[in-house]
């Protein structure tokens, strides 16, 4: 699959994501990489088994105060990585459609200020 044709999976499963929480989402933007880098695999605890399908990095939105974003604010991002997803689905088209979907619900979650309990508590309400 192309890179193009993976963003357009992206943007299509973003579109899923109940507008109530998409219309509470500013200073954020979507990154495909390949794969997560190995510092991000150092910091994120990971095995050589293991990987990340997605990353959100920034200031969560329960945690912003009523200043944030004043002044040039640097955007916050979920990223999406591309190879790992892949491999997971073994090329299937809708396999990747449905590993994008609970991988942009997830990180739209942790964007939203949701720690892994409560990001599992929402996946399970919303699949």
């Amino acid at each position: 699959m192309t890179r193009e044709e993976f963003e357009k999976i992206i943007a299509e499963e973003f579109l899923a994501v109940p507008e109530k929480f998409r219309r509470r989402m500013k200073n954020v933007v979507f990154l495909v990489e390949d794969e997560p880098l190995p510092e991000t695999r150092k910091e994120e605890g990971l095995s050589d088994e293991e990987t990340l399908f997605g990353l959100y990095t920034g200031v969560p939105a329960t945690e912003r105060g009523n200043f944030y974003g004043m002044g040039p604010t640097m955007p916050d991002t979920i990223t999406i990585f591309k190879r790992p997803i892949e491999e997971e689905s073994d090329g299937d088209e809708e396999e990747i459609r449905r590993h994008v979907r609970e991988t942009v619900f997830h990180e739209v979650a942790h964007y939203l200020g949701m720690d892994e309990e409560e990001v599992a508590s929402w996946e399970m309400k919303n699949k």
